[in-house]
């Protein structure tokens, strides 16, 4: 069974677990999964964990992401963006200046409703299941935060389109920032296109096609501690990698001045576990036995 990361350059019209099913068949191994959902209209980095790195997706998720998408003003979908029902369409001639300063109300920690079409559970059911069924139901919000929104191009008319430049912390939805830009500037919108721009440490010089993926699936493959580039490396001595490979925490001070954590634990090289702090130590959340 290999383990590794595999950054993928998603196409429009996959979802994310077709891209999955696809890595399944070209690696021919099973146990494969993703860090963060694309929606199947979206396109860029989506990150696909093969092996043992399956157990490391939490640390690529929680990370920042940035994107590009365009809002369209005007017009409001059942989705919220281009893929839902028009169920509203009016003039709204709103200026380049007029979405610019509407943007900035929601840079920082904001409180966002999760869309219907997320993968978000309610009561043990996805969102996305639910409005599939013509159910809809109370979603609470959720905290999210917003690092910058810039326009980069704006084209004016009835319904303007604005593109924007998102950097957000994970969990933010950027159609449901669209459809709100919209309300805080008097009328519906929705999100035209997406593409993610990079998630965490990966950004799309990183990302193949799939196409590309099945012409070289191990050039492909990049190793473990590869995927925990993102993270503090910690680089071990042989006694320290003993005790780590045991499960044991090593001293809090190998630790001072390193920041908050989590931290990338290698000897060699290779990446042996990730730690995190808990309390007043630091111990292993995930070790990845010796032959990874």
């Amino acid at each position: 069974m290999r383990s590794g990361l595999v950054v993928v350059d998603k196409p429009a019209g996959w979802t994310s677990h077709d891209v999955v099913a696809r890595l399944r068949r070209i690696y021919g191994q099973r146990r494969i999964g993703h860090a963060g959902t694309l929606d199947p209209d979206a396109t860029g980095v989506l990150l696909v964990g093969l092996g043992r790195v399956t157990r490391l997706l939490r640390f690529l998720q929680e990370t920042d992401k940035e994107y590009r998408g365009d809002v369209v003003f005007g017009v409001a979908t059942s989705t919220l963006d281009a893929a839902g029902e028009v169920l509203e369409e009016r003039a709204m001639p709103v200026t380049r200046t007029d979405v610019e300063r509407a943007a900035t109300g929601f840079v920082g920690e904001i409180d966002q409703v999760p869309p219907m079409v997320s993968a978000i559970k309610v009561g043990g059911r996805r969102l996305h299941e639910l409005a599939r069924a013509g159910e809809e139901v109370e979603r609470a919000p959720r905290r999210v935060r917003i690092d910058a929104v810039t326009v980069e191009a704006f084209t004016p008319g009835d319904h303007p389109r604005a593109t924007l430049h998102v950097v957000c912390g994970s969990g933010t939805y950027v159609r449901s920032l669209a459809a709100d830009l919209g309300a805080a500037l008097g009328g519906p919108a929705h999100l035209g296109s997406l593409r993610r721009l990079r998630v965490g440490a990966f950004g799309l010089a990183d990302a193949v096609a799939l196409d590309a993926v099945e012409a070289g699936p191990d050039a492909a493959l990049l190793d473990p501690a590869t995927a925990m580039r993102g993270l503090v490396a910690v680089d071990l001595d042989p006694d320290e990698a003993r005790a780590v490979g045991h499960g044991s925490p090593l001293p809090p001070e190998r630790f001072e001045g390193l920041g908050p954590g989590p931290f990338a634990v290698r000897a060699d090289g290779v990446l042996l576990a990730v730690l995190e702090r808990r309390g007043s130590g630091v111990r292993p959340a995930v070790v990845l036995p010796a032959d990874d």
